[in-house]
């Protein structure tokens, strides 16, 4: 019987401010412990949060880019829970009224675009962390976290498999970095998310939710996902109920647990901070940061598709901002030359970056020097498959690609004499191949081809090799 999955994620993103959103302790990662609480953070009794202004800004940066409400007027609400890791017994969040509200996220999976809707943005404070691992038995509480801006992403339940929300938390993770509010280092907690999944049958109400929280990679997204689909469509099946409650994904086991059961709005009892005044953001502010923002990864996109390029090609193009400024780069010093650019990027150069587990920003090959390796197979001057062999040299040595093809004798044989000789050559030997082809055996073709390569050493211009090759064959 067919099930319909709801899918629905909340994701932090902690902003790149240098201080904390209600302090001026530092938000830089890994001090040790409890070094970057300062007395707000601690909750010591006469403190004041101050608002950080670079976070309110960043979180208007946002809500330009997803095209959402950004209010005029804001609050900040205290949502109270008593856990070890927050000192005051409350967390400094918005509810009624968030910075951002709506807006809109397009992914592409398999080749279709969806656009998934957006609730809200509002900005809160992190919590500290419990450290359980080096105190035998017994637990630590580090606040160095507690205070660290965020802005939490909620989108509406629009996605309908672990493949659209993976899609979902790529392409926001992209946008965070791109606009520079977010390093999005998932290692380090600056971008995680909770999923928000329920199964019904097709046309019937919500089905009951389960969050699984914290999840910190793309690859436990959706093996959470997956997991907690199957789980909760063999409990209904079984005659069981779904209960709403939070559950943690164990990656080594490749399940999800319970946690607890899931508390509505009402349990956290939010109120208006009365510490905090409202946040006001005028017209003028809002258009002196979209002044600054640049063009975004999906007008990007649809400029790297009027190149001819596939949906695919320009959204791995765009996966970054750093791949795609490299791109246009590239193609600036190739002067045109588009799609011979794309392949290479998101092949050779991307398998290289991968490998070496490098961002573009980091790679040593730089565009100029691409685009002369690349100049190099549109006059002929390397084939396709030495210019590989140079594209390695290139990556590990760093010498230019001319210098490359002539210490590795690359050099593309394209002398029409030398390789009309060569054919004759090989023709001459394999006779059997030459009645194969011209008894209708195609393949026999391919074969001929690759004894000249061979007698040339990979040298020869493959291309003219076929032409010359049909002459004779034809004859």
């Amino acid at each position: 019987m067919t099930w319909e999955v709801v899918i629905g994620l909340e994701t932090h993103a902690q902003l790149t401010t240098a201080s904390k959103i209600f302090s001026g302790a530092s938000t830089q990662f890994g001090a040790p412990p409890n070094t970057q609480a300062s007395a707000v953070d601690l909750a010591l009794p006469g403190t004041l949060p101050v608002l950080n202004k670079g976070a309110v800004e960043r979180a208007i940066r946002f809500g330009l880019a997803v095209g959402g409400r950004i209010a005029p007027r804001s609050v900040f609400a205290r949502k109270n829970y008593f856990y070890p890791d927050l000192p005051k017994g409350y967390q400094i969040s918005q509810y009624e009224d968030p910075v951002v509200a709506g807006g809109t996220v397009a992914i592409v999976v398999d080749g279709v675009e969806k656009e998934v809707r957006l609730t809200r943005a509002h900005l809160e404070e992190d919590a500290g962390k419990l450290l359980h691992e080096q105190f035998h038995g017994m637990s630590g509480v580090d606040l160095n976290r507690a205070g660290t801006p965020l802005l939490e992403i909620v989108s509406e339940p629009d996605m309908r498999s672990a493949a659209e929300a993976v899609a979902y938390a790529k392409a926001l993770h992209t946008l965070v970095r791109w606009i520079g509010i977010c390093d999005g280092n998932m290692q380090e907690g600056s971008f995680r998310c909770d999923a928000n999944v329920s199964v019904r049958r097709p046309g019937e109400p919500l089905g009951t939710r389960c969050e699984v929280k914290n999840l910190n990679s793309f690859r436990f997204l959706e093996k959470a996902i997956e997991y907690e689909i199957r789980r909760q469509v063999e409990l209904i099946e079984d005659g069981g109920k779904v209960v709403q409650e939070t559950r943690l994904f164990d990656p080594d086991r490749g399940e999800t647990r319970s946690m607890r059961s899931k508390e509505d709005a009402h349990d956290y009892r939010y109120f208006p901070d009365p510490d905090l005044l409202p946040v006001e953001v005028s017209k003028a502010w809002i258009d002196q940061v979209g002044s600054t923002m640049g063009e975004l990864p999906a007008a990007k996109r649809a400029k790297f598709e009027g190149y001819g390029l596939s949906m695919e090609i320009a959204t791995t193009l765009t996966a970054s901002r750093e791949m795609a400024e490299f791109y246009e780069r590239l193609v600036l010093e190739l002067g045109g030359l588009h799609k011979m650019a794309a392949t290479w990027m998101t092949g050779e150069f991307s398998a290289a970056l991968n490998r070496a587990g490098v961002e573009v920003d980091q790679a040593p090959i730089t565009s100029e020097r691409l685009a002369a390796l690349l100049k190099r197979i549109a006059d002929d001057t390397v084939s396709g498959r030495g210019a590989k062999e140079v594209f390695d040299a290139m990556w590990t040595g760093g010498m230019d690609p001319d210098s490359i093809i002539e210490e590795k004798g690359l050099r593309q044989i394209s002398d029409a004499g030398a390789l009309e000789k060569a054919v004759d050559a090989v023709l001459a030997a394999n006779s059997k191949q030459v009645e194969d082809y011209r008894a209708g055996k195609e393949k026999a073709f391919n074969s001929l081809v690759g004894q000249v390569m061979k007698a040339t050493q990979g040298k020869a211009n493959p291309a003219q090799v076929g032409e010359i090759l049909k002459r004779r064959l034809a004859g």
